[in-house]
């Protein structure tokens, strides 16, 4: 147990000092615990309700054992599986992370970490599960509609900045392999490099809505300049005729706003 009291300690600290505050983030999150988590252990303790900004490291902590570390049974996995699948959890859920877990060692894929789940982790090569979850945690998150903004700081956190487990890097493959080598000694407290990049606390699904693009224009001095010099041309036109011109201002002046939101999105998704 004192091990593994270890191994939870070393995989809390890529969550510290972490405030996302990331607009295409709705949920808002400090060190991975979104406002609606954290408002709920709030409620179960008794307490009042507060902005997650102010959530508490000892707070951290209950939430992620009891939420995350005890729901995938971290105590029971083996050294590097725990922290992999731990951090699988946290991100998208624990159930999304134990039928994950469950594939790649081939019991049957229920959610719930029993008997069978764990004889059949017990059998595996830990380094082998690491890589395998990990990769079918990448396919994951390639899925989702979130990829073309978060992409890189998912990778980033999930197998690091290069290709494959090195000792060096800072991916959960990474320190997830330097765990199952028994690299750490299990007498010290040795801190695991934070990743390089921030990843919202849970993995994002919505779609990037006109209202994101217009604030993303509306902090663009350049949009702002060229609608307002062809609202005023069009303005010029429409009052100057008829019914006929109003109907064509009208149109291109939709038309134009189209194209600024075509082309502010696509640069928001590359």
């Amino acid at each position: 147990m004192a091990l593994k009291t270890l191994f939870f300690s070393l995989s809390m600290c890529c969550f510290r000092g972490r405030v996302c505050h990331h607009p295409k983030d709705p949920a808002g999150n400090n060190r991975g615990v979104i406002q609606r988590t954290y408002d709920a252990h709030r409620r179960r303790m008794g307490l009042p309700v507060q902005s997650v900004r102010h959530i508490t490291d000892d707070e951290v902590r209950a939430i992620y054992r009891e939420q995350y570390w005890n729901a995938v049974a971290g105590d029971q996995l083996p050294a590097g599986v725990d922290y992999a699948v731990f951090d699988y959890a946290v991100n998208s859920g624990p159930r999304r992370a134990i039928k994950e877990l469950q594939r790649v060692v081939g019991a049957k894929p229920d959610g719930i970490i029993g008997n069978e789940t764990l004889s059949k982790v017990g059998e595996a090569v830990e380094a082998t599960v690491i890589v395998n979850l990990c990769e079918q945690r990448m396919r994951f998150v390639r899925g989702l509609r979130h990829w073309p903004i978060f992409g890189k700081g998912w990778t980033r956190r999930i197998v690091g900045q290069f290709e494959g487990a090195q000792d060096d890097d800072t991916g959960v493959l990474d320190r997830a392999t330097l765990m199952a080598r028994r690299a750490l000694p299990a007498n010290k407290n040795v801190p695991i490099p934070a990743p390089k990049a921030a990843a919202p606390g849970k993995a994002l699904e919505e779609d990037i809505s006109a209202v994101t693009v217009a604030s993303e224009v509306a902090k663009d001095p350049k949009w702002l300049g060229i609608l307002g010099a062809f609202g005023s041309t069009l303005a010029t036109v429409a009052t100057s005729s008829g019914p006929i011109a109003w109907a064509v201002a009208a149109v291109l002046i939709g038309g134009g706003i189209y194209l600024v939101y075509r082309t502010e999105r696509g640069q928001l998704t590359t």
